[in-house]
């Protein structure tokens, strides 16, 4: 328990640090990978094989194949929202603001290498592993998601801060809620993460599903932008 608890506190200490320099300093595309192989690191020490990480060869092709699959249903999902004029404004955040060559070097480089990487190695590779070796699947699984979903504080505050259309739609635009309906949402994606890293056995699948996710965001954000730039009134 000393080990799990350590570890909870060195995310704890990433998640302020993050938010708090903001790769301002130290750019962050170096800073997260290396904070990634160091929680690897950590779980290695505490006792965990390859395996129990999620990255170990056996489970490589079977976690593959399914977070493929599982990023084909939601860049399916995001292109169906696209095409309904009004689910338009609610990818209308300002953070994602960019021309065609800068969205695709955020969705293709800054998401996986700033955000995905990380986040699952920490919460469905090592946090995981340490829970499942002591307590079982469900235990890992319960526990990971909702301090997932608690990683996710800071982002909800910033994205209120930025104005994002989808933080007015969530809380209202007031804080709490924002903050509440983060958490809600990300704890519960945390599940699905956790249930592919269980089912498949690697880490591979959430990886993929946490990366689709994000990039087709940033992707649709922008090319809602561009339409509502191209327009008078608001996007349509």
């Amino acid at each position: 328990m000393l080990t799990l608890a350590a570890f909870v506190l060195v995310l704890a200490v990433v998640n302020v640090w993050v938010h708090v320099d903001g790769g301002r300093r130290v750019p962050t595309l170096v800073t997260r990978p290396l904070v990634a192989v160091l929680l690897l690191a950590m779980g290695a020490a505490a006792g965990l094989s390859w395996t129990q990480l999620g990255i170990g060869s056996g489970a490589l092709g079977r976690s593959a194949l399914w977070g493929g699959v599982c990023a084909a249903l939601v860049a399916a999902g995001y292109a169906l929202a696209l095409a309904l004029p009004r689910a338009r404004p609610l990818f209308l955040d300002p953070r994602h603001r960019l021309g065609p060559a800068s969205a695709l070097v955020t969705a293709f480089v800054a998401v996986p290498l700033g955000t995905v990487v990380l986040e699952e190695v920490a919460f469905r590779g090592v946090l995981w592993g340490l829970l499942e070796r002591e307590h079982g699947g469900a235990w890992a699984s319960a526990v990971s998601s909702l301090l997932f979903g608690l990683w996710h504080v800071l982002p909800a505050l910033d994205a209120v801060r930025s104005g994002a259309a989808l933080s007015r739609t969530a809380g209202g635009g007031r804080p709490l809620g924002t903050v509440v309906a983060t958490v809600a949402f990300t704890a519960a994606a945390g599940v699905l993460l956790a249930g592919l890293r269980w089912w498949t056995g690697g880490l591979l699948a959430p990886v993929l599903l946490h990366w689709a996710i994000n990039a087709c965001g940033v992707l649709a954000s922008a090319r809602v932008w561009a339409i509502s730039d191209r327009q008078p009134g608001p996007a349509a």
